[in-house]
């Protein structure tokens, strides 16, 4: 299905078959079921077995996700990983190149208008609509586990976020460290803090 959609939206003289994606596919659902087997929600863990479905919009997703990173590390031709990022944009308008480093575990909800970049991403991360990971001056983030970015939100540049941090709706994290247990509101030039303990509900540990 996934060459197919390819092939519709790229019709050029290099089309892609299922075979050439089924020899990346394996090792992609291995870190799919990996990952889901983390989520606490039903239509991604249903208490017994790992739940994928096709027609699940962030599930499809975070499998275009893993298929393009899988075949940028296995060597694929550049072309095939490009053309599997770009399904995966112009299907759901977010926007993560296959040489981006995902975590093992993470989450995508309602990704439209999210743009992951280059930085350093620690396992139970979420990221919602309309997120942003990038650099300034060609400086990424860093980032602990069990980060989550809010609707809106974005961290830019020099910035180091502890673990357990949740960066507000509609907040902007700009070359500025955020401790441990936080979750931040505003921007650079107001902004505040509240504490916080528990981690999101939505994974199993």
């Amino acid at each position: 299905m996934t060459a197919h959609q390819i092939n519709g939206l790229w019709p050029d003289p290099e089309p892609l078959s299922g075979t050439n994606l089924r020899s990346f596919g394996q090792a992609s659902f291995e870190r799919l079921e990996h990952c889901f087997s983390r989520v606490n929600n039903r239509y991604f863990f249903d208490g017994k077995d790992v739940v994928f479905d096709h027609l699940h919009g962030d599930q499809y997703a975070m499998w275009l996700y893993f298929l393009s990173n899988q075949m940028y590390r296995d060597s694929a031709p550049e072309t095939w990983s490009k053309k599997v990022f770009l399904l995966n944009k112009a299907l759901h308008g977010c926007d993560i190149f296959y040489e981006v480093m995902l975590p093992s575990i993470f989450l995508l909800v309602h990704p439209l208008g999210t743009v992951l970049g280059r930085g350093e991403y620690s396992d139970y991360f979420i990221a919602y609509q309309r997120c942003g990971i990038g650099s300034n001056h060609d400086v990424y983030p860093r980032l602990g586990p069990h980060v989550t970015l809010r609707p809106g939100s974005a961290v830019l540049g020099r910035s180091v976020l502890g673990a357990n941090v949740t960066i507000a709706t509609d907040s902007l994290v700009l070359d500025r460290d955020i401790d441990a247990n936080t979750t931040y509101f505003g921007g650079p030039r107001a902004h505040w803090t509240r504490a916080r303990n528990a981690t999101e509900s939505i994974w199993r540990t």
